[in-house]
């Protein structure tokens, strides 16, 4: 049985992480064989542990971590296997920590048991699975489950900026975004067409089905088809977004009158010139032109 390298981020989930590796562990090692155990402090220092791992002959890793830690990972294998192109790609699975796990509820990793959690990586297996690539002013990144641009910027960074972070976090942070900010000009083309140009809330570019701790915003996605579900919202009043908030958690949001909805293997936006904020797997980012692409089958991951 090969060697599996084990990213632990020990501050995910406020210190939790660190915390459950000792009931880990012994579960991993008897189910996965060998384990290579790497401490990470920063996302930074991922891709030189893939590195060293990989130039070993270990081609599985598993990170224990929340969505930032998982968006760390997928940038850094999506780099590591383009550079090893004739050899073995590495395959990666991930152990829900941290406060959204979104993408755990888009594959059904189990949330609420952290040993369950263990055994079902333990049982899962690799599956082609596709990510997505954005390209702006300020250069390219890769993402595994969601990236949606406008209002969603502003709920990353109060979300990230928060000192504990609780279940009502994100739904706090949402609901005043959309009370402070007016829905922006923007112009959206889906593989090389016109698709909208007017004022939205945001537009999510989803390869998984949730965001936003349990907001099903694209619960019809599928992370193998080769296409992004595309999910806009209008600039309708406040009033009728904030009454129609239940609804993106239930998922049956897409029929309602402001939301838009369609798929594409590419996905252009931009705001009159204007930077706009946005958010890829959780973590803030903004820029100008926006390009993101599907990369079918990119990542082997396990599922």
């Amino acid at each position: 049985m090969s060697k599996t390298l084990i990213i632990l981020n020990p501050h995910a989930a406020g210190g939790r992480a660190g915390q459950v590796w000792s009931q880990l562990e012994p579960i991993l090692w008897d189910a996965l064989g060998e384990l290579v155990v790497a401490v990470t402090q920063h996302p930074d220092e991922v891709a030189q542990h893939l590195d060293k791992a990989y130039v070993a002959g270990l081609t599985r890793v598993i990170a224990i971590g929340g969505d930032g830690t998982n968006h760390a990972l997928i940038n850094a294998l999506a780099e590591l296997n383009e550079r090893h192109p004739e050899g073995p790609k590495m395959v990666y699975g991930n152990l829900p920590l941290g406060s959204g796990r979104d993408w755990a509820r888009t594959v059904g990793i189990p949330r609420s048991d952290l040993v369950a959690a263990a055994r079902w990586i333990a049982g899962a297996e690799p599956r082609p699975t596709d990510i997505g690539l954005l390209t702006h002013d300020s250069g390219q990144e890769h993402f595994l489950n969601i990236a949606s641009v406008g209002i969603t910027g502003d709920i990353a960074q109060r979300v990230n900026q928060s000192s504990k972070r609780r279940p009502w976090t994100f739904l706090t942070a949402t609901v005043r975004g959309l009370l402070e900010h007016d829905p922006l000009p923007m112009q959206v083309a889906l593989d090389g067409k016109p698709w909208f140009d007017g004022r939205a809330y945001l537009v999510a570019v989803a390869n998984g089905t949730t965001f936003g701790r349990g907001m099903k915003i694209a619960p019809q996605a599928q992370v193998c088809d080769g296409l992004f579900d595309v999910v806009l919202v209008e600039g309708a009043s406040r009033a009728t977004i904030l009454s129609a908030l239940y609804q993106v958690y239930l998922g049956t949001h897409l029929t309602h009158p402001a939301v838009r909805f369609a798929r594409a293997g590419r996905v252009d936006v931009s705001s009159e010139g204007r930077v706009i904020g946005m958010e890829l797997d959780g973590e803030p980012a903004a820029g100008r032109e926006l390009s993101f692409q599907v990369r079918p089958g990119m990542l082997p991951l396990l599922s």
